[in-house]
């Protein structure tokens, strides 16, 4: 455990899987609105400084959050892996149900942050029956990874996309019209893929907050 301000704690953490253990960290503020669990995309891991940068915005909200790495580093190495959507979804899942296990998230409101693939992966898990998420936000996200899964989401879903990454625009536009649940499209003006322009990924932190806050928050 070590401290990362104004009261919030972090830890890394091992969540059991099928045969596996995968690594994450959890950040938990001193009282908790509800949690939300991150799934990084392809190429990327927990320490994404782009979602932990959107992480310590939710924190500092009053959002617990968990940023997984959802393959053991053995699994890293077979690249089929990655792409695996159902496969990722399974362990995300299985992260919701170690999550409610902790007595620092037992019984609050859980979302997920999905990028890139990862996305995919979250709104996979989100059709779950038996997964109780709340909310979903994906960020220059592949939504249609989900295929036929999209029609099943329950949770509300924002799906945000850069202005300039045309080709995702329009993935996720195809992905909107095959969601049954409350649902938006918001695209950041000059933004390309990984958000790396000045002030796009502040703008995606502040949609995302605002998102969560409305069905994790205390108002939720």
């Amino acid at each position: 455990m070590s401290p990362a301000g104004d009261g919030i704690r972090e830890l890394e953490v091992r969540i059991p899987g099928r045969g596996v253990e995968f690594a994450a960290t959890m950040a938990v503020p001193a009282e908790p609105t509800g949690f939300v669990v991150f799934a990084h995309g392809s190429g990327s891991s927990r320490h994404s400084p782009r979602n932990r940068f959107v992480a310590e915005t939710l924190q500092y909200a009053g959002l617990g959050t968990l940023l997984v790495d959802l393959l053991a580093l053995q699994e890293e190495a077979d690249r089929a892996n990655v792409f695996d959507i159902e496969l990722l979804a399974e362990r995300l899942v299985g992260a919701v149900e170690w999550l409610d296990s902790r007595p620092e998230a037992a019984g609050r409101p859980v979302g997920f942050f999905g990028a890139s693939t990862g996305a995919g992966a979250a709104l996979w898990a989100a059709a779950d029956p038996s997964a109780e998420v709340a909310a979903v936000v994906s960020r220059g996200g592949r939504p249609d990874l989900a295929g036929r899964r999209l029609a099943d989401v329950r949770a509300p879903t924002l799906l945000i996309v850069g202005g300039d990454d045309t080709r995702v625009i329009e993935l996720n536009r195809l992905a909107l019209a095959q969601l049954t649940c409350p649902a938006e499209l918001r695209i950041v003006p000059g933004a390309t893929h990984l958000f790396e322009e000045p002030g796009t990924l502040e703008q995606v932190a502040d949609l995302a907050r605002g998102w969560f806050l409305r069905y994790l928050g205390p108002q939720a």
